[in-house]
């Protein structure tokens, strides 16, 4: 559904070099649109080729393994981006996106989208670094799936979701995903999450309180990926 322009685009990362005049140039061009949570916005067999800046809210890149099982490839809050590499090749889309909660996007074509990273050559180094970065955490994920138990991709995921409270110097994870979502992350089942997160919490490594996770102890946790051991170990899947 379409909305009113009036909108900013100054939260964007991938945009922050440009000047307000180019942002606002910017904004004028984009279709700009609202999905309730829960709602689909890309099917992986569309033939939109748009790119799709998230202004508000967060969403998913999901796909579903022949089982039914669902892999979540990312997840994406405000100020994130998504829907480039469709964009940059013309090929299909790599997944689908669902939105998590109420969310407020941006969209160009394909085409503004080439116009954009020709004409602004630090738009174009930004999102080079970020396909770099999605290609080293594919790597590392595949390398976890082939030589970590389930539970132990958890404890990674985990592990790559904490930020340091600057404030307190805890580790939290302030925005905890569903226990569905961790599992997607992680390549595993909800029940193995669940399995994970009790043992944790009476280990005393973590605590949850509402949609924040506490890490009490970040080397207990790092332990407990090999503790955990390699796939098989945990008996989870």
């Amino acid at each position: 559904m379409s909305v009113g322009i009036g909108h900013s685009l100054r939260g964007i990362q991938l945009l922050e070099s440009l000047s307000d005049a180019e942002l606002r140039a910017l904004e004028q061009r984009c279709r700009w649109l609202r999905y309730a949570g829960g709602q689909q916005i890309l099917d992986r067999v569309s033939d939109n080729r748009d790119v799709f800046f998230v202004i508000e809210g967060s969403v998913r890149a999901v796909d579903f393994s022949p089982t039914g099982r669902e892999v979540v490839y990312a997840v994406i809050g405000a100020g994130g981006h998504f829907g480039e590499l469709s964009a940059i090749d013309g090929r299909a889309r790599s997944a689908s996106v669902v939105a998590i909660e109420a969310c407020l996007l941006a969209a160009l074509t394909a085409t503004q989208f080439e116009s954009l990273i020709r004409a602004q050559p630090e738009v174009a180094i930004r999102l080079l670094r970020e396909l770099v970065r999605i290609i080293r955490t594919t790597d590392e994920r595949l390398t976890e799936v082939s030589t970590l138990g389930a539970m132990a991709r958890v404890c990674r995921e985990l592990l790559r979701l904490a930020r340091r409270d600057e404030a307190t110097g805890a580790w939290l994870i302030t925005r905890m995903p569903t226990q569905q979502d961790l599992a997607g992350r992680s390549g595993t089942t909800r029940e193995t999450v669940a399995r994970t997160l009790s043992q944790l919490t009476r280990d005393g490594v973590v605590q949850r309180t509402g949609r924040t996770l506490r890490i009490h102890d970040l080397v207990q946790l790092e332990a407990a990926i090999t503790r955990l051991g390699t796939p098989g170990t945990d008996h989870s899947s």
